[in-house]
């Protein structure tokens, strides 16, 4: 056994050699390059505080052997599975390297959720040892890959690989971020119920500030963006329903949990674009009928801000996004890069525009739900849109409109062939009462057409109609006052 194997060392090995370190109050040859004889020579010469300096303090040994110790334990966790696809060895391993890359069909929430949130914490590993973006991405991307090799005795898949070390980064970075979000707004000593709500939301990150907090707490600077978060609290009812081909019994009311932000607004006087995902928007809301409903980020890779007149500031550029969506009626989620734009404009003092506009493509599977079925879901290359509209009136109320499509082609679909067209729509009316206390009506439509040569021609459809208590992450609509 190749991974489990490892398990017995992988997180103690962590503890222990960098436990037995000494402090952080020098220069630890573990975490910095020594400066040269001449340099040391010198007494004249500046010296570099260390301890001050975030680059200094970073890691690659500790989430190495993290990300190790983590596939380790999955896989012995997963070993008694009936399939007998984890009980991997070195044999399996190396099978797996001579062979070709598939397109597994296994459940669709293991693979379009189950894989992106392991690949999150991959990331969250790694960013929090103080590696940036691009670097935790190497690091996401290679431990997929390993795992794909050596942790399953099944072919590796290309459909996880991407899920897992692309998706998983996208998603990985908006909870890293998200995480220090919440450890921040507690001031210079955070409570235990933020320590524990940031932990929630990265685990990875919650056990690196738990393990290596003298070193690695402070390595990570948000330069405070503007950002505007809510949650909401309700039920939803059915206003419209066409099943088509989901034999899933349809739960018609349904008591739903949501949660939004958009971290990084642009118009902020000397905030900057310089970093994937200093721009970001976080969707997720779980349900009574099915778990998660929907799991969305997108975020800006690389771009820059501009303004359009004095009534207007944005961003643009590439974008990344992983999107997971589960009406009850169909599935779909996608690993994208999109080309698009994020921008605010004042109509007057008191009323502002802010949309986002993205058009890209992703590789994206798609399925409808059926308890027998699990499995049947394809696989496409999808050119998708994004239209989000955000209407802001002074700090009373807002109004909220998105629309997502994907064109799931026969491209890269495999030997099933069809398509599908996927179209959502979520509409919503927010009035603030008092402070951050406000009440939502919401309204989403779901729609989806299909075809495959061997089914014919398909649609399914559901609109729901809910309303909401709502709690604004501050008082008012996150509008950022760059006059």
């Amino acid at each position: 056994m190749l991974l489990g194997a490892a398990c017995t060392w992988g997180f103690a090995a962590a503890a222990a050699a960098f436990a037995a370190e000494p402090a952080f109050t020098g220069t630890p040859k573990s975490w910095a390059v020594l400066p040269s004889e001449t340099e040391a020579s010198d007494p004249d010469k500046p010296r570099v505080e260390l301890s001050a300096d975030p680059a200094a303090r970073k890691s690659y040994l500790i989430p190495a052997v993290e990300i190790l110790g983590f596939e380790a334990l999955l896989n012995l966790a997963n070993r008694g599975d009936p399939s007998g696809d984890y009980k991997s060895s070195l044999s399996t391993a190396n099978g797996n390297l001579g062979s070709s890359w598939v397109v597994d069909q296994d459940p669709f929430r293991t693979n379009q959720l189950g894989h992106p949130y392991a690949g999150s914490m991959y990331h969250g590993f790694a960013r929090s040892a103080g590696l940036n973006f691009w670097e935790a991405f190497a690091y996401t991307f290679a431990a997929s890959a390993l795992w794909e090799v050596a942790g399953e005795t099944t072919p590796p898949s290309r459909n996880d690989q991407i899920n897992t070390g692309i998706g998983g980064s996208f998603m990985g970075e908006a909870l890293f971020r998200l995480s220090k979000l919440v450890i921040a707004q507690g001031g210079s000593v955070p409570s235990v119920s933020r320590e524990l709500a940031a932990a929630l939301v990265s685990p990875a990150t919650g056990f690196n500030r738990l393990v290596f907090r003298e070193r690695l707490d402070s390595i990570f600077a948000s330069h405070d963006p503007a950002y505007y978060s809510r949650l909401q609290i309700g039920f939803s009812g059915t206003a419209k329903n066409n099943q088509g081909t989901s034999t899933t019994e349809l739960k018609r009311n349904e008591a739903l949990a949501d949660f939004s932000i958009d971290y990084g607004l642009p118009g902020k006087p000397g905030y900057s674009y310089t970093r994937p995902f200093d721009y970001f928007n976080l969707q997720a809301t779980a349900s009574s009928a099915n778990g998660f409903e929907n799991l969305m980020t997108h975020g800006l890779l690389i771009g820059r801000d501009y303004q359009t007149s004095g009534k207007g500031r944005g961003i643009w550029g590439l974008y990344g996004s992983y999107d997971y969506m589960a009406p009850q009626i169909y599935r779909v989620s996608s690993t994208a890069l999109s080309l698009g734009t994020t921008a605010e404009w004042r109509l007057s003092n008191s009323v502002a525009v802010r949309s986002t506009g993205l058009l890209g493509v992703g590789y994206t599977a798609v399925g409808t739900t059926r308890p027998d079925a699990a499995e049947l879901y394809h696989y496409g290359l999808a050119p998708q849109a994004l239209f989000a509209l955000r209407m802001i009136f002074g700090e009373r109320s807002s109004l909220d409109l998105t629309a997502r499509e994907y064109f799931v082609s026969d491209v890269a679909a495999g030997p099933r062939g069809g398509r599908d067209n996927i179209f959502r729509v979520d509409a919503s009316y927010t009035l603030r009462l008092k402070r951050r206390h406000a009440v939502t009506i919401k309204y989403l439509g779901n729609r989806r057409d299909a075809y495959f040569p061997a089914l014919g021609s398909t649609t399914q459809s559901r609109g729901t109609v809910g309303i909401f208590y709502t709690y604004l992450g501050q008082d008012g609509f996150g509008s950022p006052d760059w006059h």
